[in-house]
């Protein structure tokens, strides 16, 4: 986004900046339950459902790039759904537990190990006091989930536990030797054997609505974005899916004064590259935005390079 005005500095490169002071019980007070961090890897960090209905103070809603995966997890160990447990990327984490616990891991297919036990992704797991619990890098795929029973109890901001990346609200990303503090369980783990996920598809296919400034843009422009692929960049994170591919060209030219942008929002800088906004995406932007995703919650398992392809409503 152009430099010299606040509104547009890049969403995805102002994420890289540190998350903001250290909150309330992160780290936990020595004595309480707690999940002692060995190993917390690139972004680990602290999620829950979100704090929606503050984006009139400029506040996202944060959360969970998968919540229904979260939620599962939440559900397998007995926890509430909306409980906080642990966003984990990439390259997996090595956590000990100070009691024993039930746990649950959803989101890709990787290595679960409590000690030198094999898990499963997707069941809820007995975890020892002091036992090490190691989740690997995914097989395919990009994050998995982490659920406790009680829950991960930091402190609340604006009645959620969510790290938000771009904003600096909820507790900051998870590093090595942080004691994240749990809360007393609250109901027995499901009886269930394992719950399988759903499969990564090969490419990923998403839902596109018309945004209120497609009219800023050419025919040729929505053509080409819903009938040519695109990859998705490595500058991408948790603010937004930068996508790369054909150009869109615009029909206006000259500025937009900036507007609310929601989740999904596909924004087309002047590079002509789309960028789809997710959980961490600030509240007004100054790009035009050409359609809106319905559903992105497959773009949390999207790897560099992963496929997108775009398609309208079906009727």
């Amino acid at each position: 986004m152009a430099a010299g005005r606040a509104d547009r500095t890049d969403p995805v490169r102002r994420a890289g900046r540190p998350a903001g002071p250290t909150h309330p019980g992160h780290p936990g007070p020595a004595g309480a339950d707690v999940i002692e961090v060995l190993r917390a890897g690139p972004l680990t960090t602290v999620q829950d459902l979100g704090r929606p209905g503050y984006a009139h103070l400029g506040v996202p809603r944060s959360g969970a790039l998968d919540p229904a995966a979260l939620a599962l997890a939440n559900r397998l160990v007995g926890n509430p759904e909306p409980a906080a447990g642990l966003e984990i990327t990439l390259t997996g984490c090595r956590l000990r537990l100070t009691r024993a616990a039930t746990v649950a891991v959803t989101g890709a297919d990787a290595e679960v190990r409590v000690d030198r036990r094999p898990g499963d992704v997707g069941r809820p797991l007995s975890v020892p006091a002091g036992a090490v619990l190691r989740i690997g890098p995914p097989r395919a795929g990009l994050r998995n989930w982490l659920a406790v029973d009680g829950g991960i109890a930091v402190a609340p901001v604006l009645g959620s536990r969510a790290t938000d990346t771009l904003s600096g609200l909820g507790p900051p990303p998870v590093r090595d030797g942080d004691r994240l503090p749990l809360g007393p369980p609250t109901g027995p783990p499901a009886p269930v054997d394992v719950t399988p996920g759903p499969p990564l598809p090969g490419e990923l296919r998403l839902t596109l609505r018309p945004g209120p400034r497609h009219d800023w843009f050419t025919a040729d422009a929505l053509d080409r974005l819903l009938r040519t692929a695109y990859t998705v960049s490595p500058l991408s994170d948790r603010v937004g899916a930068r996508l790369v591919g054909a150009p869109l060209p615009r029909a206006v030219a000259g500025e937009l004064p900036s507007e609310g942008v929601v989740l999904g929002a596909v924004q087309v800088p002047a590079d002509g590259q789309p960028l789809i906004f997710l959980a961490d995406h600030p509240t007004t932007g100054g790009y035009p935005v050409i359609g809106v995703v319905d559903d992105v919650s497959g773009l949390g398992q999207a790897r560099p390079g992963t496929t997108v392809r775009f398609h309208g409503p079906q009727r």
